[in-house]
């Protein structure tokens, strides 16, 4: 595939290393310094893009790919507050987009398990739940895209919660949300159902950002020809 990388950070090139070494190629990078190079004509030369920035250019980034016709694949957090208007800009433009609060093959995995764990505990209400997420420094947005989607995947499942908080809760069915920004730790996710008497945790721990890419790159192969909103529950047929 032709691929075009809006956002060339520390994930953008490990993106471009991972997508060369399935054989893509590169035909747009865009970072700060060129951010005028992002124009339809430069976006039709390829058959997808992938988006990692931040929240302030994400949106506007969004709508040139879908007004140029070219599938997008989002992993930049933090700008869910307008998904309605970029849901509304694709449909309008009858584009693609791929949309997921984490890329790791191994987290979407964890979404899963902790659907199932929620729904074992939903009539234990001895065990109270909180969770804590540990990331890097240069995180801008607190709690993480994907400490939310657990949080919501949770609430689905288990009637004690219904809603997440980064205070001390003030009612029962609110759950803690610990974000720890820290190091260069490139993601930590736990789920604590905590009794007088015990507790059952569950962990997902990120080695490095390359399963973040390669999950990225995977993504945007599944999304070149397809139309409309996709997941990597589409992705991995969850």
């Amino acid at each position: 595939m032709k691929i075009a990388l809006i956002g060339y950070g520390k994930m953008g090139k490990t993106i471009e290393a991972i997508a060369k070494d399935r054989g893509h190629e590169i035909v747009l990078t865009i970072d700060m310094d060129n951010q005028d190079d992002l124009t339809p004509e430069n976006l039709k030369k390829a058959d997808v893009a992938i988006e990692f920035t931040v929240p302030a250019s994400a949106i506007k980034n969004y709508k040139k790919c879908f007004e140029s016709g070219v599938p997008v694949v989002s992993g930049t957090t933090g700008w869910l507050d307008h998904k309605e208007i970029v849901l509304a800009d694709m449909k309008k433009q009858d584009g693609t987009f791929f949309y997921a609060s984490n890329f790791s093959l191994g987290v979407n995995l964890f979404f899963a398990l902790n659907e199932k764990l929620a729904e074992l505990m939903k009539n234990r209400p001895e065990y109270d739940i909180s969770m804590e997420e540990v990331h890097h420094t240069q995180k801008l947005d607190a709690p993480s895209g994907t400490a939310i989607s657990l949080a919501e995947d949770l609430f689905a499942a288990h009637p004690g919660k219904d809603s997440w908080t980064l205070e001390s809760p003030e009612k029962e069915t609110e759950m803690h949300i610990e974000a720890i920004r820290e190091g260069d730790v490139p993601g930590i996710h736990r789920i604590k159902y905590e009794s007088d008497v015990d507790y059952i945790e569950i962990e997902h721990s990120a080695k490095s950002r390359q399963g973040f890419a390669l999950g990225a790159v995977l993504a945007a192969e599944y999304t070149a020809d397809k139309k409309g909103l996709v997941s990597m529950k589409d992705l991995l047929n969850l």
